[in-house]
């Protein structure tokens, strides 16, 4: 496994990849936005890590252009923790975030579950499932509507199939949070609001007037209709 750590703070970059090589993923290092986006554009890498605050490019803008071409599995890493920052890291397309200073052990901890998602441990084998105009193939971890492919993150991936998997089952944001992210977010739970509103752009008709990823008001989210699996 591949895993691309961007700071500019090189001694934490240093510790990281140290941790990290210790527990046997090959490593490789920027230390600003643009060398990052570079080096995302050449490598093929399972993960990465993403500091906000950088010369040259910012990560918010660093993951944005990302985005543009990969749905690599970003984590995202700042010294700011106010809720905007977060869900500013969220909305340009981020996995997960983690407030520094954090704990090595955690980091490698959601490492291991971003890569455990990313690479479908928990998919079906063998089916597709079919609600309406919207098709997920399971084994390769795709979505289709109309037919056609639309381009989703690992989490956004893992939240539809979720909801997909188990229609009409109304999920509040905590154990969305425990079931697609692995663990809870204490006080963040507008990250789930965040993936929703995303996965509505992406899949909906009309994202304002969902037919599928509904809301039940002051309980959580949930997916409309019975999916139809198909071989």
């Amino acid at each position: 496994m591949r895993i691309l750590v961007v700071d500019d703070e090189k001694t934490l970059v240093k510790g990281m990849k140290f941790n990290l090589e210790n527990e046997g993923y090959e490593v490789e290092c920027a230390y600003d936005g643009a060398a990052a986006l570079d080096l995302a554009r050449e490598g093929r890498f399972d993960l990465i890590i993403l500091d906000v605050m950088m010369p040259e490019m910012d990560g918010i803008e660093a993951c944005m252009k990302i985005r543009e071409f990969s749905n690599v599995p970003i984590i995202m890493l700042t010294a700011k923790s106010e809720d905007a920052d977060k869900l500013m890291g969220f909305e340009s397309g981020a996995d997960d975030y983690l407030t520094k200073p954090f704990n090595i052990l955690e980091l490698k901890a959601r490492v291991r579950a971003l890569l455990r998602r990313a690479a479908g441990v928990q998919r079906s084998q063998g089916s597709l499932l079919t609600v309406g105009k919207i098709t997920l193939n399971t084994e390769e971890r795709a979505a289709l509507r109309d037919g056609q492919t639309v381009d989703l993150t690992a989490k956004e991936y893992d939240l539809i199939e979720l909801l997909m998997k188990n229609p009409r089952r109304v999920y509040s944001r905590e154990s969305l949070m425990n079931l697609v992210w692995g663990y809870s977010y204490a006080g963040d739970y507008r990250t789930v609001d965040v993936h929703i509103r995303r996965l509505r752009e992406k899949l909906e008709k009309k994202p304002a007037e969902p037919e599928y990823i509904m809301t039940k008001w002051g309980v959580g989210y949930y997916f409309a209709g019975e999916n139809q699996p198909t071989v």
